[in-house]
C-alpha cells in the first residue's frame, strides 16, 4: 500500500513539474541576453510548415503593449500592436518560412538597448534568397530580464539598398 501511495506522489509531482511549469520556467532562457532575445525573436517566427506557430513564446518575450510598424516601398509606416500582428498569421494555412539573420548592431546604455538587425526570408533553409530587409528592434531590461517594447521593419526594395549599405558598414 505504501509503495502505491509513494508511486502515485512521485507521478503527481512528476506530472505538475512537466505540465505545471510557467512560462518563466519555459522561456527564461530566451530574455536572459540581449542576444538570447533576439535569436527567440527570429526563432519564433521561422520554421516548416509543419511546426506549430509560437503565440506563447513570442508573447512572452515581448512587453505587454509592444508595438510593430513596417515601412512600405514608398516609406509610408503601418502601426499595430503584436496582437493584431498574430490575426491574419492565424487564419493564414502555415507555409515554410524562415526568417535568417545576415547582420547585427546592438547598443545598450542602462536598462535600454537598440538592435539594428538585417535579415532575409527564405522559404528552404538551403537556398538563399534575395528578400532581405532590416530590424531596428527597442528593448528594455526589468525584474531581471529582457523584453522587446516595439520593432520596425522596412524590405529592401530596387529603391532601397539598405541591407546592402548595412552590410557592408562596419
Amino acid at each position: 500500500m505504501n509503495k502505491i501511495i509513494l508511486t502515485s506522489i512521485s507521478i503527481i509531482f512528476a506530472c505538475n513539474s512537466i505540465f505545471g511549469q510557467t512560462n518563466d520556467d519555459k522561456y527564461a532562457k530566451d530574455v536572459k541576453s540581449v542576444d538570447a532575445i533576439i535569436n527567440a525573436y527570429y526563432d519564433v517566427v521561422s520554421g516548416s510548415c509543419s511546426e506549430p506557430w509560437e503565440f506563447e513564446r513570442d508573447s512572452y518575450i515581448h512587453s505587454k503593449n509592444a508595438f510593430i510598424t513596417r515601412i512600405d516601398e514608398n516609406g509610408k509606416a503601418k502601426t499595430h500592436s503584436l496582437e493584431a500582428e498574430y490575426i491574419p498569421i492565424g487564419l493564414s494555412p502555415k507555409e515554410n518560412f524562415y526568417e535568417k539573420e545576415l547582420k547585427r548592431i546592438v547598443s545598450k546604455f542602462g536598462n535600454i538597448a537598440q538592435v539594428w538587425s538585417a535579415f532575409e526570408i527564405r522559404t528552404d533553409l538551403k537556398t538563399e534568397s534575395n528578400i532581405r530587409g532590416l530590424n531596428s528592434v527597442q528593448l528594455h531590461y526589468e525584474n531581471g530580464r529582457w523584453f522587446i517594447d516595439s520593432w520596425t521593419c522596412e524590405m529592401e526594395s530596387e529603391k532601397n539598398n539598405l541591407v546592402t549599405e548595412f552590410l557592408n558598414k562596419e
